[in-house]
């Protein structure tokens, strides 16, 4: 009776399965299923595939290990050595989860779902299945979860918090397309990707609140963020007291120079001695009204622009120039 191979009670979410004799006789009957395929792998290489079907195996059919055999024992040989994966070819789903950190070191982290199919068996079998010892279904999707979080990571560490955040779609485009290209070379085809979940800190979460409500700049809110660290930093260091802290923090608060405002000119009100503009006709805290001061009595001309100037002045207050 001619030896027979076949996945034996597939389940719905299998993707692989290794027949398990790697005994295999010249004309054994192969039984590859709808959706499936049969990888004949040797020595950490994928060879001849089968698709769905009752295939006699001979040197016909086998032509890729043939030359193999031929080159080793020679191909009549029977039993030859090599290992027959199985590989569907259905609709999967996975899940990633993945924290990163975007352009300016803000942490990020996102979780969601994938859906795949393996579109070249052979390419699949040599890149993933032999080439990472993936011989079993939980193999295969620990090894895509932890590669779809790496391509992904590798992607969103090129985006500031900001443009993740408030153009998801265009980036989650960019991130898809990235992983699609990834999977074409593992002999897969990435269907769909979502993002189920993105989120940061709270400390730049507020961050991004301040932003997005307009009530800050971005520059504005980093620089604020640099202080906020740069404190916490300047903590944890021996010795650092409160007069370091002083000297180091506000030079980051410093925002440019606002015009000085005109100075007012000062009274002394004659009841309740509180200081008052010199342009007000009543105190605002007695009420009594307010006399002006008396105007200099004696005053001199500047010679170089006429200005009014005190008679003890020595210099004019206009021009400078120097009074005789």
């Amino acid at each position: 009776m001619p030896q027979v191979i076949g996945w034996t009670n597939p389940g719905a979410n299998d993707i692989v399965w290794k027949y398990p004799d790697e005994n295999i006789m010249w004309g054994a009957q192969l039984i590859v299923r709808e959706m499936e395929a049969a990888v004949f792998f040797r020595d950490g290489k994928a060879y001849d595939v089968f698709g769905p079907g009752r295939h006699t195996l001979t040197t016909r059919n086998l032509t890729l290990l043939t030359k193999v055999l031929t080159r080793i024992a020679g191909y009549k040989e029977t039993p030859f050595k090599s290992m027959v994966v199985f590989v569907s070819t259905k609709q999967f789903d996975g899940k990633y989860g993945m924290r990163a950190q975007t352009t300016e070191l803000a942490p990020l982290m996102a979780h969601g779902s994938f859906w795949f199919k393996i579109e070249n068996p052979q390419l699949f079998v040599n890149e993933v299945v032999g080439g990472q010892g993936a011989f079993h279904t939980i193999d295969v999707n620990e090894f895509l979860r932890g590669f779809v979080n790496e391509k992904m990571i590798d992607e969103l560490s090129q985006y500031d918090l900001l443009t993740v955040f408030t153009r998801l779609d265009e980036t989650s485009m960019v991130v898809k397309a990235h992983i699609l290209d990834a999977f074409k070379r593992l002999g897969m085809e990435l269907v769909d990707l979502k993002f189920e979940g993105i989120d940061t800190e709270p400390v730049y979460r507020e961050r991004l609140f301040w932003i997005k409500a307009g009530r800050a700049a971005p520059t504005e809110v980093l620089r604020m963020e640099t202080v906020k660290e740069s404190a916490k930093e300047l903590g944890k260091s021996q010795g650092a007291g409160l007069g370091a802290g002083m000297m180091i923090i506000p030079p980051m608060f410093q925002q440019p120079a606002a015009p000085a405002a005109p100075a007012v000119a000062l009274v002394i009100c004659a009841k309740c001695n509180a200081q008052v503009p010199a342009t007000s006709r009543f105190c605002p805290s007695c009420g009594i009204a307010i006399v002006a001061p008396a105007a200099p009595t004696q005053t001199k001309k500047c010679s170089k622009c006429g200005q009014e100037v005190a008679a003890e002045a020595k210099f004019c207050p206009s021009c400078g120039k120097k009074i005789p």
